[in-house]
């Protein structure tokens, strides 16, 4: 089966770290850049790398961006060429282009043009950060969706020992557990009867305020 193909638009800190760890993970990436710096600096650990203005529909054609499965445009602080770029990635037709969003209103304007996921790095790390700060049981925070929240919270000592069917966080709470991350293992989808043990770590799911009430009662 072939693998999906990659393009990175913009080879800043975020541009190049997302783009080498597109690398680990076996995939083939096309990295570029206007800076001759950025792109040196990045030339033995992608794919492809050239040096281009993303904002020239001949230069992206010429590059066969039209091939590639999914565009990210990860331009780091000029929002004029983050926005043309994405308006000519789309033109293209590229399958799927995603764009790093420099702020709220940047964010709306690339999704009234069409572009497929619109991400905001900063943002999202400072509301991770800020919930880990606050609640000392959890190591994760991920926002599915404007309701819906997946946290990881390790286990206290005082749940050690008990099953699910004790927890009971679906009636309680409201918030699921789909997964017990134990020593040597990791159970998905686990049954009423799994117990959790010390150094475990539950994933739920849940909103916010459902998640907050399990977490609040589990640091009691």
């Amino acid at each position: 089966m072939k693998r999906s193909q990659y393009a990175v638009i913009g080879l800043g800190r975020f541009g190049s770290s997302l783009a080498k760890e597109l690398i680990e993970l076996g995939y083939e990436v096309l990295g570029i850049d206007k800076d001759e710096e950025a792109v040196d600096e990045m030339s033995e650990k992608l794919t492809h790398v050239v040096v281009a203005d993303s904002t020239d529909e001949e230069v992206l054609r010429s590059l066969g961006i039209r091939n590639i499965d999914c565009a990210i445009v990860a331009i780091g602080d000029d929002i004029q060429s983050s926005i043309l770029t994405a308006i000519l990635l789309k033109d293209i037709g590229v399958k799927q282009v995603v764009a790093k969003a420099l702020s709220e209103l940047h964010g709306k304007v690339l999704q009234k043009i069409g572009v497929d996921r619109v991400i905001y790095p900063e943002r999202d790390m400072g509301i991770r950060v800020a919930h880990q700060l606050v609640s000392p049981n959890l190591l994760d925070y991920i926002e599915l969706s404007k309701d819906y929240t997946i946290a990881e919270l390790t286990v206290p000592k005082r749940l050690c020992g008990r099953s699910l069917r004790e927890l009971d966080t679906r009636a309680k709470y409201g918030c699921s557990v789909v997964a017990i991350n134990k020593k040597n293992s990791v159970i998905i989808a686990p049954t009423a009867s799994d117990t959790l043990d010390d150094q475990d770590i539950m994933v739920i799911i849940g909103t916010n305020q459902q998640i907050e009430l399990f977490e609040n009662e589990v640091r009691r």
